[in-house]
């Protein structure tokens, strides 16, 4: 099954290049999305082999992960993951979702483990979500 990363990136030229690097060895391509940044980010993710789709203004995540995501099936992607460039999800997990996928399940979709989260930041989402 063809596995394609779908990543959509803003301004994240101190972060991509490792996320790249870090997907590469679970899946068959990388799509990097690059949503109008000011900054090297799209040609750092093209130096680490992914294909960049470029919006020439910020066009915001849901439509940068759908061109990804249209791009991925033209592609001829069986499976399509998506990340964000910011590292907050871990590459090294896409093994387990495919797994998944692979057992019949139609949708795999993953959470951040807040259980390790500091106190102080666990706090802070909580108020920044009850605003």
């Amino acid at each position: 099954m063809k596995v394609i990363a779908v990543i959509p990136a803003h301004n994240e030229s101190k972060t991509i290049t490792e996320v790249v690097k870090r997907t590469r060895k679970f899946v068959d391509e990388i799509v990097v999305i690059d949503d109008g940044s000011k900054d090297n980010t799209g040609e750092l993710a093209k130096k680490e082999g992914a294909k960049v789709l470029v919006n020439k203004q910020n066009k915001g995540v849901g439509y940068s992960k759908r061109k990804g995501i249209k791009r991925a099936i033209f592609l001829g992607a069986d499976i399509i993951v998506t990340l964000d460039a910011d590292l907050q999800h871990s590459p090294e997990d896409i093994p387990r979702f495919v797994e998944k996928v692979k057992e019949g399940y139609d949708f795999v979709l993953g959470s951040r483990n807040l259980e390790k989260y500091p106190w102080i930041k666990k706090f802070g989402n909580f108020c920044l979500n009850n605003l």
